[in-house]
């Protein structure tokens, strides 16, 4: 009986500890909007320079400018919006993973490679309507005061 526990005990203690240290679980997936709760903001919209490559965004990620990253001042973090060009009728969704624009005017700030889809690269501004389409769960009313706060 000694000899059991002998084996027993150190790897309760060690499966004790690895539960200890194991990764936090998933953050959940952002649930779709409501369309009511999810009002249109326009504005002008410009994108990241390449100062902010490899930057850390609010959300703690990286700034990669192949992503679909994009910075709001009042949306939740996690929310995903639909971004369209009102010059050329051009959409493409984005995640708000960063805080900004800090420019009056400005709505949002979208990474090159999706100011490259809307068509706006060139000019480096551009009108735009943002519509939330998904917001983390839980936080459905802050998205919708965020953009009734900033109409």
């Amino acid at each position: 009986m000694r000899t059991g526990l002998r084996f027993v005990l150190p790897s309760l203690i060690l499966g004790g500890l690895a539960a200890c240290t194991s990764a936090p679980p998933p953050a959940p997936e952002p649930r779709a909007a409501a369309p009511e709760a999810a009002p249109t903001q326009v504005g002008q919209a410009s994108y990241y320079g390449p100062q902010f490559n490899g930057r850390q965004t609010a959300s703690g990620a990286r700034f990669d400018p192949n992503s679909d990253t994009a910075a709001h001042r009042t949306l939740p973090l996690g929310t995903v919006a639909e971004v369209k060009n009102t010059e050329t009728g051009r959409t493409a969704r984005v995640t708000i993973r960063d805080r900004g624009p800090y420019v009056r005017g400005r709505v949002v700030d979208l990474s090159p490679r999706t100011a490259e889809r809307l068509g706006m690269k060139q000019q480096g501004v551009a009108p735009v309507e943002v519509r939330p389409v998904a917001v983390p769960p839980g936080r459905e009313a802050e998205a919708a005061a965020a953009m009734a706060s900033t109409r």
